[in-house]
């Protein structure tokens, strides 16, 4: 079992846990992900790791409530367990040196992606991030990305806080200022990685983006994570989760993430009614 240290309400649906995970914690690297289930009867869901703290043994996750598991883990309070926290899993981040990165993080993908923008930074590089979400409500951790980098950008649809937009116009923003950028890491809604990567490809620019398909084993044995890059079927929780944006099939990888729609749907109807006692969770639509 794994003990919940701390909880921290970040944004609207958002919430940041700190987990006792020392084993864990000892062998993350940025980019990596666990798989957390609640219970012995529980879903299993792949969640990054947005940073970790060897000294006191944990891992921190953050989490959005946007379905079953996700609403009845945000319910959670510190001093509760968690029954697996399998991880690291995943490949680390591919690192470069002596070079200018974007970091964005779209919504949830600021957690992933900070831990990234650091080491990164921390090696020299500069270290340019974008964070965008619906409106300033959605924005985190907008602190840690400072410290974490060079320059920050925000961009939100409704332009409540930083430029009004999306971060594909926060990116070209930085492109047609003349910075030469070497290179884009994206992580966020599947929608936002595919138009940076559209973004980006005129300028032949490498483009990283780390893909949420359906997880359930995170070993590769399942198969429920394929998607296809270049052509060719990948494995996101063994081959991935980070792959080249300009050569992953988007739309096949947004029709897939579909497929257990109803089934999301009964499992909520269940849980919220079970006993005939209504257990709503918070949820975002």
């Amino acid at each position: 079992m794994y003990r919940i240290i701390s909880k921290t309400e970040l944004a609207e649906y958002t919430v940041q846990f700190d987990i006792e995970a020392p084993e864990v914690a000892k062998k993350a690297r940025p980019g990596q992900f666990v798989v957390v289930r609640i219970d012995e009867k529980g879903e299993r869901i792949p969640l990054t790791i947005a940073d970790t703290d060897t000294g006191k043994g944990t891992v921190t996750i953050v989490v959005q409530s946007v379905g079953k598991t996700t609403g009845q883990l945000c319910s959670m309070e510190a001093g509760g367990t968690i029954r697996d926290f399998a991880g690291p899993l995943g490949n680390p981040t591919e690192m470069v040196e002596n070079s200018t990165v974007v970091c964005i993080g779209g919504g949830l993908g600021i957690a992933p992606v900070y831990p990234i923008a650091k080491e990164l930074k921390s090696r020299g590089n500069r270290v340019l991030s974008i964070m965008g979400a619906r409106s300033e409500p959605f924005l985190f951790w907008e602190d840690r990305m400072r410290k974490a980098s060079d320059e920050v950008y925000i961009a939100t649809d409704d332009g409540s806080k930083g430029k009004k937009g999306f971060v594909t116009d926060a990116l070209l923003d930085i492109i047609n200022s003349g910075v030469k950028v070497d290179r884009v890491i994206a992580i966020g809604p599947t929608i936002m990685m595919k138009n940076v990567a559209k973004t980006t490809k005129p300028y032949n620019i490498k483009t990283i983006v780390s893909l949420n398909p359906i997880m359930v084993d995170g070993t590769g044995m399942c198969g429920s994570c394929r998607v296809t890059v270049g052509g060719k079927m990948k494995f996101s929780c063994v081959d991935g989760p980070e792959f080249d944006g300009h050569e992953v099939d988007f739309d096949e990888l947004m029709a897939r993430q579909k497929f257990y729609r109803t089934e999301e749907k009964d499992a909520m109807d269940k849980y919220t009614h079970e006993g005939g006692e209504c257990k709503c969770l918070p949820t975002r639509s």
